[in-house]
């Protein structure tokens, strides 16, 4: 019984009990991968970044705990964790991050170098991100960039270089965790002002629902344009106008800025990465068998 206790305890610190984050951060990459490789991902690539964002997910929520440990027990939401909570001590949390990340980097020395020197500087923003709510007042836009490094990472594990595409692709994922960060930061905002913490739910004020909403469209006009730029076809279009919709429907959610329906609005954005896969997926399925494989839609 002690080590399923203990096991379940890792579940949580790992946050492996709500999917959600691993989800958010899974989208972007599956994105690149599949943009990156014109519609046939290297199997042996998707598994190392599946999994790798797995581990680092995991990780980085152990990491963020650990950051946050003497806060969480003031949050109503954070403070039955298994930190705060005292049902593991911060050495273990500590072996159990390191050990994560050293799985993760064992995957990614499969692949080539660029890969592994940019898995680096994924490793510092993840590692960063937990500190920054003391000092910096959008920690969010880091999220993106954090959340969003696979991106490169897979256009440098197909191609050994990163095309400009692949940037237009992680900026517009900087706006969509601005957006989906802020919701999340609106359920916290009460205590994180109580504790002197900031978050762009904090910066943007009476103006949050609109700040959401302005990163929302930012964030789906980049798809757009990458969508022309790429010359990807109308099931890409559908995919991105079904994201759109949803955008709308958070809006509806969010505008009274109660807890429970802003994190619902959360929540939601994980169909919108999935309604973006889908049409990326869908269009390389439909595409015309002369063009499958063709760099062209990738411009250097």
């Amino acid at each position: 019984m002690r080590l399923r206790q203990r096991l379940h305890t890792y579940e949580k610190l790992t946050r492996l009990d709500k999917p959600i984050g691993v989800l958010l951060l899974m989208w972007p990459t599956l994105w690149a991968l599949w943009l990156s490789s014109y519609g046939s991902p290297n199997p042996e690539v998707a598994v190392v970044f599946v999994v790798g964002v797995i581990l680092m997910r995991s990780a980085g929520c152990v990491i963020n705990d650990v950051a946050d440990r003497n806060f969480d027990i003031h949050v109503e939401r954070t403070r039955d964790r298994p930190l705060p909570a005292k049902l593991i001590s911060t050495k273990e949390a500590l072996l159990l991050a390191t050990g994560l990340i050293l799985l993760a980097f064992l995957l990614v020395l499969q692949l080539n170098a660029l890969t592994v020197k940019l898995s680096v500087a994924a490793l510092a923003l993840a590692a960063i991100y937990p500190f920054l709510k003391r000092f910096f007042w959008l920690p969010q836009a880091w999220l993106g960039v954090a959340f969003g490094f696979g991106i490169p990472m897979a256009f440098a594990a197909h191609h050994n270089h990163i095309v400009p595409l692949a940037w237009a692709l992680l900026a517009a994922n900087v706006f969509w965790a601005i957006a989906y960060d802020t919701e999340y930061a609106m359920v916290d905002r009460d205590d994180d002002i109580k504790l002197g913490l900031k978050s762009s739910a904090i910066l943007f004020g009476r103006f949050d629902v609109a700040g959401v909403m302005a990163c929302h469209a930012s964030f789906l006009l980049i798809l757009a344009y990458i969508g022309w730029w790429a010359r990807l076809g109308i099931s890409y279009v559908l995919g991105v106008l079904i994201a759109a919709i949803l955008a709308g429907y958070q809006y509806r959610l969010i505008r009274a800025r109660a807890r429970e329906n802003c994190f619902r609005a959360f929540l939601s954005n994980n169909l919108m990465g999935a309604a973006i896969f889908g049409g990326i997926v869908v269009d390389f399925i439909l595409r015309d068998p002369l063009l499958a494989g063709s760099p062209v839609i990738l411009p250097r």
